[in-house]
């Protein structure tokens, strides 16, 4: 079994979303706590802009939940950059226990579901949880630095400048983590990098087609089924295959953060990606939408490409994971 249930009704009791100046432009702008108008933050790095990007997005996190840092038992969370630093070191800066991690774009549900579970489980009350990228710090390490201005094929996807963080506690008014479902490496044997969403599609069908048949529900049990960013490749590789697997997902139950955040016009080719892509979606759009009514329960499934520089110049493929959290808000928990 891969599938984790949360008896214990895990609540995520505030979130915190935090934006740059691309995503000021684009469709869900005023689901943000944050917007910056310049992608250095007054940094003097872009790497620490994006250290600040996820410092801001806890700092709002606990305010909005009425805490201060020191009540925070654990952080968990994570990021592209070698050796996840950006978030290393905002951890300094939060203060409380921390663990690192590397799930790449799949990475805000990969904290998530931990988070769940040591709460559920009686392991912490209170943890926060997030992950973050920023588009001139990790384009300039996975691709070609932004000054460079280098031709993308339209497979290619606009990495997310921004953060998301949410708080996770055993008691409390909010949005309920049900359950969550760890994905397994898939590997395609891919290996162009401005290609993920072709890449990562294999991983989010084998994530979803497990959850389903270990939770023993059907897909119509979700208002939505969200992957990371896909973008507009993966989702339609992720359709073909639901028909090939017997998977009765609907095109508009099933849709991608990456295709979400942007507006039509705005130059992102295939759409968003990047580890604070379904992040800032998540936890600022979506649970938006959810305390409005609008969504009752969700399927988040986070997609991430396992590859690194190095291994791209050494002609590897691109090992791809999912990691699946459900998320309920009113009417009956399942």
């Amino acid at each position: 079994m891969r599938t984790w249930l949360f008896q214990n009704n895990p609540v995520i009791v505030s979130t915190g979303t935090v934006g740059g100046p691309f995503e000021a432009k684009g469709k869900i702008a005023e689901d943000f706590d944050v917007l910056h108008e310049d992608l250095w933050l007054k940094e003097d790095s872009y790497e620490k802009a994006h250290k600040v990007l996820l410092e801001e997005a806890s700092m709002r996190a606990a305010e909005k939940a009425g805490i201060t840092k020191e009540h925070i038992q654990f952080f968990l969370g994570g990021d592209l950059i070698n050796q996840i630093t950006p978030t290393s070191f905002a951890a300094k800066t939060i203060g409380s226990a921390y663990l690192g991690l590397f799930g790449a774009c799949s990475t805000s549900m990969e904290g998530l579901a931990l988070a769940a579970f040591l709460v559920n489980h009686g392991g912490a009350n209170c943890v926060m949880t997030g992950s973050s990228s920023h588009n001139a710090a990790v384009e300039k390490q996975f691709r070609y630095p932004t000054e460079y201005g280098s031709q993308k094929p339209p497979t290619a996807q606009w990495t997310v400048t921004g953060a998301g963080v949410s708080l996770i506690k055993d008691e409390g008014e909010g949005p309920i983590v049900t359950s969550a479902t760890i994905g397994k490496v898939v590997d395609m044997g891919l290996t162009d990098p401005f290609n993920m969403g072709g890449a990562m599609a294999p991983a989010a069908v084998d994530t979803i087609e497990t959850h389903l048949r270990e939770r023993d529900i059907d897909s119509s049990y979700y208002d939505l089924i969200v992957t990371g960013d896909l973008g507009h490749i993966g989702r339609e590789c992720a359709l073909d295959l639901f028909k090939k697997h017997n998977l009765e997902v609907t095109e508009d139950q099933f849709q991608d953060c990456g295709l979400m955040i942007y507006r039509e016009g705005q130059p992102v080719l295939a759409g968003g990606s990047g580890s604070g892509c379904s992040a800032v979606v998540v936890y600022g759009h979506l649970l938006n939408r959810m305390k409005k009514g609008e969504i009752k329960r969700m399927l988040v499934v986070a997609t991430g490409a396992l590859l690194s520089p190095l291994t791209y110049q050494q002609s590897e493929t691109i090992p791809c994971i999912a990691h699946a959290v459900s998320i309920e808000y009113g009417g009956e928990k399942g």
